[in-house]
């Protein structure tokens, strides 16, 4: 045995041999051929699972046949099956068996792993081949705690006691604004929240109102593709202590004394909040998960958390689809779906819209100007769209107001909530009524 490859010859045969005491246990076995490390066994195998599928019998007989004579040849003979059938005694340790096939095929996965992590370390960017890494490994360790049987007493039970408690009308994280919590009861924990806008329209703006208000009683984690820590950090400034943004740019020269009241008391409450801001350029969906997963961690499942990407397009997907910029971008969507489903936070992430808002008439946004993938538009639970009249319209009857379409609500009513908007500071506020 190739003391780098290990596997249990006796766990295979025995875990094969299984399926010829009792042909029913392959209806239930969630193993794969590739699984198995010995290519005869991996051809066995297929074939019984094979059989099960066109409902034949699973003998000895039935085996050779679907076999054929190339295959036979190849794993031994006649001989090799009729041993391997009656070398198992019982099915009693068939689980056992099984869990030892996963065992041993993740300690070869694992040292695939690591073995490709000494070919890259030397030739590619040492941070993204140790979060493709992390991932994979994640991947494995995700494989072999899955002892999901699907039993539902357990949620049965959670749901009682949940009905029991009065949530009031905010079940999920507040907004902060309130006819729009009403719609939505709040973002929920394992939704992917999409907010799409044309360029200057106030997306940034609007999720970082949104990270704040979710980090002054839960956990935000921001993941920005586009703009410094430093900057978001500055912005945040502004429309919390409601300092002209002009201003922000060069404190030293136009801030007054009451700027400077209220700059520092901003940045004293800053410093207590549960906010972690992300801003490393060209971040993947491995980066991403790795980050929220040890912030899962280190804050624990009865905390939640939002996490807030701007924006998605400037994600980095996986090289074989760089040149099918749909695909990438399907892939990073599902991607964020998966993970907020898994670790159990809120998903927000931003989202560019097609030019073709542009040539219509009517500028309010509609789902298929979501740009470059209708899988967005599938995976969310939420799509909001950010709507500014009097970005078209200069002399419009609604300056300094802005409008959020909720265009798709998976578990929800849709509509659409009018907030005020104060570019000044950068600030979304509840209007009146």
């Amino acid at each position: 045995m190739n003391r780098f490859e290990p596997y249990n010859q006796e766990a295979e045969e025995a875990f094969v041999g299984a399926f010829f005491l009792d042909e029913d246990l392959v209806k239930e076995c969630t193993i794969k051929p590739d699984q198995l490390y010995s290519s005869k066994l991996r051809l066995l195998y297929s074939a019984i699972r094979s059989l099960d599928v066109k409902g034949k019998p699973i003998d000895v007989i039935s085996v050779v046949e679907e076999l054929g004579p190339d295959h036979l040849v190849g794993i031994g003979g006649v001989s090799y099956i009729t041993d391997l059938a009656s070398s198992v005694p019982t099915t009693a340790n068939f689980h056992f068996y099984v869990q030892l096939v996963k065992e041993y095929d993740q300690k070869r996965k694992a040292i695939q792993i690591a073995k490709r992590i000494i070919e890259q370390a030397g030739e590619h960017e040492i941070s993204k081949t140790l979060n493709t890494a992390i991932q994979d490994l994640m991947n494995i360790e995700g494989e072999q705690t899955d002892k999901d049987t699907g039993d539902i007493t357990p949620i049965l039970v959670d749901l009682f006691l949940d009905c029991e408690k009065d949530h009031g009308d905010l079940v999920g994280i507040s907004s902060g604004f309130s006819h729009l919590d009403r719609l939505t009861g709040g973002f929920q924990e394992s939704d992917l929240v999409i907010i799409g806008a044309r360029p200057s329209m106030g997306k940034t703006a609007f999720a970082l109102n949104l990270a704040l208000q979710a980090a002054m009683k839960d956990i935000s984690l921001i993941f920005s593709l586009e703009m410094s820590k430093k900057q978001l950090l500055k912005r945040i400034a502004g429309f919390t202590g409601h300092i002209d943004s002009l201003k922000m740019k060069n404190p030293k020269r136009d801030f007054q004394e009451e700027d400077w009241q209220k700059f520092s008391e901003t940045i004293g409450w800053l410093s207590k909040v549960n906010l972690h801001i992300f801003d490393r350029a060209g971040m993947d969906i491995p980066y991403i998960w790795s980050k929220v997963r040890k912030a899962r961690r280190e804050y624990g499942t009865q905390k939640r958390m939002l996490v807030v990407i701007d924006y998605l397009q400037l994600i980095e997907g996986h090289s074989k689809n760089k040149q099918f910029r749909q695909a990438e971008i399907s892939e990073i969507s599902r991607a964020l779906k998966t993970m907020a489903r898994e670790l159990n936070v809120v998903v927000i992430a931003l989202s560019q819209l097609s030019r073709g808002v542009e040539s219509r008439q009517d500028k309010h946004p509609i789902l298929s100007d979501l740009r470059e993938s209708g899988q967005i538009e599938q995976d969310a639970d939420l799509i909001a769209f950010l709507y500014r009249d009097d970005y078209y319209t200069k002399d419009s009857q609604h300056k300094d107001q802005i409008e959020v379409i909720l265009a798709k609500h998976r578990n929800g009513p849709t509509g659409t909530v009018e907030l005020g908007y104060n570019k000044q500071y950068g600030r979304f506020f509840n209007l009146k009524g």
